[in-house]
């Protein structure tokens, strides 16, 4: 049931699944919204891509022939919540494929200020540009712009750079690809035991990354925080219809010798109802500190989605099983190859890499 044959009253009502199967019901990517668009075999396309994007733009005919892929489109990043990583990696994202960029960071310089609804704004901005990158602390608001443009004579495609406390899906997207990356010579994803440290109630990073981990044989998830942080029923509730096995924890110090990866995260006072509700929880206990490294598996790795605090001491940086760098540099071939995969053009990057012998893990 294509999204635009349903009214919005049908689509909110649907289920995450339900959502994502009127998304992709053509087959192709569109709007990107939710990590439940995104099955294994899309994972590992996805990936191939990524992996494929990053030899390429090595060499400067690579560089070039990328370069030559999007130049006759725009993309308007719409970032009316503060961000640094994602909303830099979806530029250089789109750089690599020779789009030109437009932004919006600040309402206070849009005609929002003069009252005008942010469905109105995107109206606008479909009219100019060919993608639009949102990412809002509103949650709801960037599925119901793709309604919106979906059902509209111009329909332009929306990625989901942050939505509220709802999801994170391209964030879910770049860690997943770090992973298939740092377990390449150890069979992969499947089988490994991932540890959540943190604000897990609110962290949508936690919350995406979960449900694309959910498509992996064999997969062990261990959320570690204390109990006013720990992760939300309505995820532990999507992992359970897919016979996902989880264990829920209070212990950090027990989880870290087992872990294949720790996902650390830090405290979301954003959020907060009360100023000063998240300072009351006491989570000194949640801090990866370079005594730690002695008790991490040698084959191990450590992620963060950053930014981080005390969380994540700055010392362990320089532990080669800290991928996080790595992680936040993996956010733009990911990103690549989605715009890659929307705009039609995947084929295209892997035919020309595979007449310059890039080779795909």
């Amino acid at each position: 049931m294509p999204l635009r044959d349903v009214s919005w009253e049908e689509f909110s009502g649907l289920s995450l699944d339900g959502k994502a199967r009127a998304l992709n019901s053509k087959g192709r990517l569109f709007h990107v919204l939710y990590a439940q668009q995104f099955g294994r075999k899309e994972l590992d396309d996805l990936g191939a891509l990524a992996t494929q994007i990053r030899f390429l733009a090595k060499s400067d005919d690579g560089a070039r022939f990328l370069l030559g892929l999007l130049p006759h489109r725009r993309a308007m990043l719409y970032f009316t919540q503060p961000s640094t990583r994602t909303f830099l990696s979806f530029c250089a994202a789109c750089e690599v494929l020779g789009m030109s960029l437009g932004e919006v960071r600040d309402t206070s310089t849009s005609s929002e200020f003069k009252g005008e609804s942010q469905e109105d704004s995107v109206r606008t901005f479909s009219s100019y540009f060919d993608l639009i990158v949102m990412r809002s602390k509103i949650g709801g608001l960037a599925e119901r712009m793709a309604w919106t443009l979906s059902n509209s004579e111009r329909p332009v495609p929306i990625i989901n750079a942050g939505s509220g406390r709802d999801q994170h899906p391209t964030q879910a997207l770049l860690d997943i690809y770090t992973l298939q990356r740092s377990f390449e010579r150890r069979g992969g994803i499947d089988g490994k035991r991932i540890v959540f440290v943190g604000d897990l109630a609110r962290g949508r990073t936690v919350r995406s990354l979960s449900c694309l981990l959910a498509n992996y044989r064999g997969v062990r998830m261990v959320f570690v925080a204390p109990d006013q942080l720990q992760i939300g029923r309505d995820i532990l509730e999507q992992l359970e219809a897919r016979g996902v096995s989880y264990e829920l924890s209070a212990d950090f110090a027990a989880a870290i010798p087992d872990a294949d990866a720790i996902y650390m995260t830090r405290i979301q006072d954003e959020w907060d109802k009360e100023q000063g509700e998240s300072a009351r929880i006491d989570t000194s206990s949640y801090c990866f500190t370079e005594a730690d490294l002695a008790r991490l598996g040698k084959e191990a790795v450590l992620m963060h989605p950053m930014p981080r605090r005390n969380e994540m001491a700055a010392g362990v940086d320089r532990d080669p099983r800290a991928v996080y760098w790595r992680q936040m540099r993996n956010g733009m071939w990911i990103r690549s190859a989605l715009i890659a995969v929307q705009f039609g053009i995947a084929e295209v990057i892997r035919n020309r890499a595979s007449e310059t012998g890039v080779k795909v893990p």
